[in-house]
């Protein structure tokens, strides 16, 4: 999906699946467990020590040769959280640069709120090994958030996903 928007007769369904979401992160139950799962990365991140240079590399997804993905449920979550909303502007600069529409120069935005895939992405060639199999179990435990909330699951490129929050 390179755009959430890239075809006016998906409007009106990207608009109640954004809406859908949002009702189900507004549900405290829903933002706890997902933020439980986030707190497992971090505590199964700190035991591996990865490095972080904090150079931004890993937001500038051209740069680096990679794309961020994210569900509904985790986009719902950081564009309710984020102190600093998120316009089509920034998103069509951020795409235009390569980048991620919260990187304030060489830092994350929104750190602490940042989907998992962020969380668990470093640069640091060491954690190559084992960033992809926590990457996808714990992807596995937000779906099943999903699905044990009646949550409708969709996984899309990050900034596409944003768009879809967009009025």
């Amino acid at each position: 999906m390179t755009s959430a928007r890239s075809n006016p007769d998906d409007a009106p369904r990207a608009d109640a699946l954004a809406g859908a979401w949002l009702a189900a992160i507004a549900r405290d139950e829903v933002a706890r467990e997902l933020e439980a799962i986030y707190a497992c990365a971090a505590r199964e991140i700190e035991s591996r020590g990865p490095a972080c240079w904090a150079s931004g590399r890993c937001c500038n997804f051209e740069r680096v040769g990679h794309r961020l993905y994210v569900t509904g449920l985790e986009a719902a979550y950081a564009i309710t959280r984020s102190a600093h909303p998120v316009t089509r502007g920034q998103i069509d600069a951020a795409r235009a640069r390569g980048g991620c529409p919260f990187q304030e120069q060489n830092l994350c935005g929104i750190h602490t709120i940042k989907p998992l895939g962020c969380r668990v992405y470093f640069c640091d060639r060491t954690a190559q090994s084992w960033q992809h199999d926590l990457s996808e179990r714990l992807l596995a435990d937000i779906r099943a958030l999903h699905e044990a909330n009646a949550i409708e699951y969709r996984y899309a490129e990050w900034r596409a996903m944003l768009e879809m929050f967009i009025a």
